[in-house]
């Protein structure tokens, strides 16, 4: 009996890794994202991602020091909602109105709740949300790859139909290697799935996030557009699906912590993203879908928690 037994308070279980591991992986796993944008957006998309991230690290070190507490923004987490949010706006988006978001982002989406670890909903979709009320030309004012101004293909779907988007491209094959490379306008994260897809492997092989959420969300998707006459290839490749998928609806903080719950997580976004494509009035979806079901994820976490061992059934 080399080893001592120590009586200690929980937990139990420790691990080495920290706050400040988990962040960096994501801010990594962004990076091809962040050039795919830069490469096909240009000075754009530097403008817009530097402002973002800069106007995050500064409220969120301004916020601290207003509560009173230690400066803590090496965590990387004020750089990480600065670069989703980034991801989430147009290339064009004026400096002063992407600093509005941004700030927004930190302040309303994850301070007022606590900081770090405390937020309800995903900070950068609650920026995008109030910058989509107040200046909702801005953010629906789109450029593609080739600095044009047009809409988006999820807008020229929902305005005229899915024949006039493959005039766009001229037949499928087309649409879907442009799609998946990334030779389409639209937010600066949305543009390359290849790209999002290389990050997100990285965060699986990290263990950073677990594959229920996104494979259900996506899979969701893809079945009910299937189901309802639409192209699934297409809908899952526009938009902000991946994006949203890989990224925010597997945020530790906002989304469920067991795998039943992340399911039903998964499950609920998928459908509410077909019901607004298909029935609202937004082409896209994913930011709302996932800020709801950010607001049931507390309901989801009591229904789907696992059960105490040794505990006993309630007889009353």
């Amino acid at each position: 009996m080399n080893k001592k037994l120590r009586v200690s308070p929980s937990p139990h279980i420790r691990t080495k890794e920290t706050v400040e591991n988990v962040m960096w992986d994501v801010v990594i796993a962004l990076t091809p994202a962040i050039l795919a944008a830069i490469y096909f957006f240009r000075l754009g998309a530097v403008k817009v991602l530097s402002v973002s991230i800069i106007t995050a690290v500064v409220s969120e070190a301004i916020a601290q020091k207003l509560m009173g507490r230690k400066i803590q923004i090496k965590d990387g987490s004020a750089i990480i909602t600065g670069i989703l949010f980034a991801f989430v706006v147009p290339p064009t988006l004026p400096w002063w109105i992407t600093m509005i978001g941004a700030g927004v982002s930190i302040i309303l989406g994850k301070m007022v709740f606590g900081g770090l670890g405390h937020n309800v909903f995903n900070p950068a979709l609650i920026g995008r949300a109030f910058l989509l009320a107040s200046w909702p030309v801005a953010m629906t004012s789109w450029i593609g790859v080739d600095g044009k101004a047009g809409p988006t293909i999820l807008g020229v779907l929902k305005e005229h139909g899915f024949s006039k988007v493959l005039d766009m491209f001229g037949n499928q094959g087309a649409m879907y290697t442009k799609l998946f490379l990334g030779n389409v306008g639209g937010s600066l994260g949305e543009t390359s799935v290849l790209a999002l897809l290389i990050g997100a492997g990285y965060l699986l092989y990290k263990k950073q996030i677990t594959w229920h959420t996104p494979v259900v969300y996506i899979g969701t998707v893809f079945v009910l557009m299937w189901i309802f006459g639409q192209d699934p290839l297409m809908e899952i490749m526009s938009g902000g699906l991946i994006l949203g998928a890989f990224f925010m609806a597997t945020d530790m903080v906002t989304t469920p912590y067991t795998s039943k719950g992340k399911i039903l997580f998964g499950l609920g976004a998928g459908i509410l993203v077909v019901w607004i494509r298909l029935k609202g009035g937004y082409p896209e979806g994913v930011a709302y879908s996932i800020l709801l079901m950010n607001g049931v994820t507390p309901l989801i976490n009591m229904y789907t928690r696992p059960r105490i061992f040794g505990g006993v059934k309630n007889n009353g």
